[in-house]
């Protein structure tokens, strides 16, 4: 199977410790960490994917709003030029050891975290990044880790 993620979701899954929005929500992003660390490749999608698509039960849900937009945008465009190819709307990607590992390298650096300004999860990426990812569902070898 193929998991439908936007462009922003490329960063916040780097730092997923099993918080979120709401219970129903984070059971959600559990059951897509355990398939990106059974390998199922990734589709780029425009919009709702997989880990925000089932409602939030928001009145005004945030993956609709122009900012989730425009950090889809940033992301983009910062992890393209990270992995030297262009990402967008129908972009196919498998997150390897080596990609989540480069991926992680330059969130941590700051080198992908434009999408990451104003964001409310901001602080709890960095203080993820900085403790070296160790409590992260999608961990580096690939694998996912229930928590």
């Amino acid at each position: 199977m193929t998991i439908r993620l936007r462009s922003h979701h490329l960063l916040c899954l780097l730092t997923y410790v099993g918080k979120g929005y709401s219970p129903a929500f984070t059971a959600n992003y559990d059951v897509i960490a355990e398939r990106l660390g059974r390998g199922e490749d990734v589709l780029i999608v425009s919009g709702p994917d997989d880990i925000c698509a089932p409602p939030l039960k928001e009145p005004e849900p945030h993956c609709l709003r122009e900012s989730a937009a425009e950090r889809d945008r940033l992301a983009a465009r910062d992890v393209g030029g990270l992995l030297a190819r262009p990402i967008r709307a129908g972009t196919s990607l498998i997150l390897d050891k080596a990609i989540l590992t480069e991926m992680r390298r330059a969130f941590s650096t700051g080198q992908t975290r434009n999408a990451c300004q104003g964001c409310e999860w901001s602080g709890l990426c960095s203080a993820v990044a900085a403790s070296g990812y160790q409590e992260t569902r999608v961990q580096r070898s690939g694998q996912s880790k229930q928590g």
